[in-house]
């Protein structure tokens, strides 16, 4: 992805050697001080407000955070690299973390190719990735900001700017997932057997929702890491309908395994008998035989046998 992102370059210091300037800086101001002269107070009073405005420059950064850095409203790149530093004071830093978050999102209801009422939910793997995006082009500082206190301040932390990032991407996987659920339908029961269900895509389903992620998330610079379908289900008002339709097929299935099994076994049976020359049979003997061992094979219940002390025909 294209970004306007590049590294600070502008001045910084080890952070605990800032520490001893400013703590020998500490010793020239009680020096002064102990002067007791006018000039010496005020060069003093002077020193400890150059002293204060000093100390708001430091700054921590752990692995994967980052720190936007801008300069009364211009961007001066991002700083990386782990550490304790101190910068100019009257920089602005943002920190971002940079770790992957997931996101178990809950089934929403959405209709598929053919129009079925389904549920399904996602779970995500997603990381910043481009720090200028995520925080110029899309209004999440807005977002993070929580509402003013009682001295008016608007209070701003990272762990709210994560929250506002986190939200957008829920708001845009629910969108990805009902764009993507509805071209495909549920199962093969309304579909060809070559065409793509959201039962049978597996991994092929899970890569095309992380493509479509990924386009609605790169304006805030989020990459996608890792997608995929955790929860698929028809919807409540046609799940016992469905439920029906499935136990039919698996009987009818069931039926033409038999069916298919006990045609093989009396065509077996018939060519054993010509062969071994055991009894003759005409044509209405063969039928009689035909039917009398499909309803022993394909019956639900035991064949009751009747003792038969005439001939064949009476």
């Amino acid at each position: 992805m294209e970004t306007k992102e590049f590294i600070f370059k502008g001045f910084k210091l080890n952070g605990f050697l800032m520490i001893f300037v400013m703590l020998i800086i500490l010793a020239g101001l009680a020096w002064l001080f102990s002067l007791g002269k006018i000039w010496s107070i005020f060069t003093g009073i002077v020193s400890i407000v150059i002293w204060v405005i000093l100390f708001v420059g430091y700054t921590k950064l752990e692995p994967n955070e980052a720190v936007v850095m801008i300069f009364f409203g211009k961007y001066k790149g991002v700083l990386k690299e782990n550490g304790f530093f101190w910068v100019n004071p009257f920089m602005t830093k943002k920190k971002l973390s940079m770790r992957a978050r997931n996101l178990n999102a809950d089934p929403i209801k959405v209709n598929d190719q053919v129009g079925n009422p389904v549920l399904i939910g996602l779970v995500l793997v997603w990381k910043l990735k481009d720090t200028y995006k995520a925080m110029f082009e899309i209004d999440a500082q807005t977002m993070a900001a929580s509402k003013p206190g009682k001295d008016g301040a608007i209070s701003y932390t990272v762990s709210k700017q994560m929250d506002a990032f986190e939200n957008f991407v829920a708001i845009q996987s629910d969108a990805a997932l009902r764009q993507v659920a509805g071209q495909y339908a549920y199962d093969n029961n309304v579909a060809s057997n070559r065409e793509l269900t959201l039962r049978s895509g597996g991994e092929e389903i899970n890569e095309n929702l992380l493509q479509e992620l990924n386009i609605r998330l790169e304006m805030a610079g989020i990459e996608v890491v890792e997608a995929r379908i955790n929860y698929l289900a028809y919807a409540p008002e046609i799940a016992a309908v469905m439920l029906r339709r499935q136990q039919a097929e698996a009987i009818i299935s069931a039926r033409e395994k038999i069916v298919e099994g006990a045609v093989t076994m009396v065509k077996m049976a018939l060519e054993r008998i010509e062969d071994e020359s055991i009894v003759e049979l005409d044509s209405d003997k063969k039928a009689a035989m035909v039917s009398n061992l499909l309803v022993v094979l394909c019956a639900d219940e035991s064949a009751q046998p009747v003792l038969n002390t005439g001939t064949l025909y009476q």
